[in-house]
């Protein structure tokens, strides 16, 4: 009877011990999954904002403007209306408030990393806000698109993040020389980035 009883005790230690192994396996595997479907997530998840153009320096310049995040990259697409036919230029401000008349008020070219100004991707520097020109056609139309991954919608890199910044049409087109703005002229269409 005593063996009967060691036996039996035995095999509920061996029993009891294999249940709680497979408990810890279980969860340890349930961990992983929950981990790898976090960073799926994270890397899948699109981030999209848009918003309205206003008129500034007495234009009737208008449209609207969108940034998608997806995968590490930025898309920017604009389209405006009531341009003067031909080359405009297009760059992110420093500030997003558009309440000046003029447009002014967003500040200069948004630098975060203190470069020349230049045309997007050059050797010798460029600003984070320098996207270039586009060309309205006969009827004022324009259409711009424009994609990096030097720009974020709300990370933590200051170098990057574009909340806080304002989207400016100018009258003229930039030069990519002149310093800092590419004598691109007045500034006739704003809109803020804001989350």
């Amino acid at each position: 009877m005593k063996k009967i009883k060691v036996l039996s005790l035995g095999i509920i230690l061996i029993a009891s011990f294999s249940c709680k192994e497979v408990k810890k396996e279980s969860k340890e595997a349930m961990e992983e999954i929950e981990a790898t479907a976090k960073e799926i997530t994270e890397k899948i998840e699109v981030k999209t904002i848009k918003f309205s153009m206003e008129p500034k320096s007495d234009s009737n310049v208008t449209g609207d403007v969108s940034f998608t995040e997806e995968d590490g990259t930025v898309t920017m697409k604009a389209t405006l209306t009531g341009l003067t036919p031909g080359e405009h230029a297009i760059h992110l401000h420093e500030k997003a408030d558009c309440s000046s008349a003029d447009g002014k008020s967003t500040g200069g070219h948004w630098n975060p990393t203190f470069a020349n100004h230049g045309k997007w991707g050059a050797e010798e520097g460029y600003h984070r806000g320098d996207i270039g020109n586009f060309t309205a056609d006969a009827d004022g139309n324009g259409t711009v698109e424009f994609s990096t991954d030097e720009w974020c919608i709300g990370c933590d890199d200051d170098t990057k993040n574009i909340l806080g910044k304002a989207v400016i049409v100018h009258q003229g087109v930039d030069d990519f020389v002149t310093q800092p703005t590419g004598d691109a002229g007045g500034r006739v269409s704003c809109t803020g980035i804001i989350e």
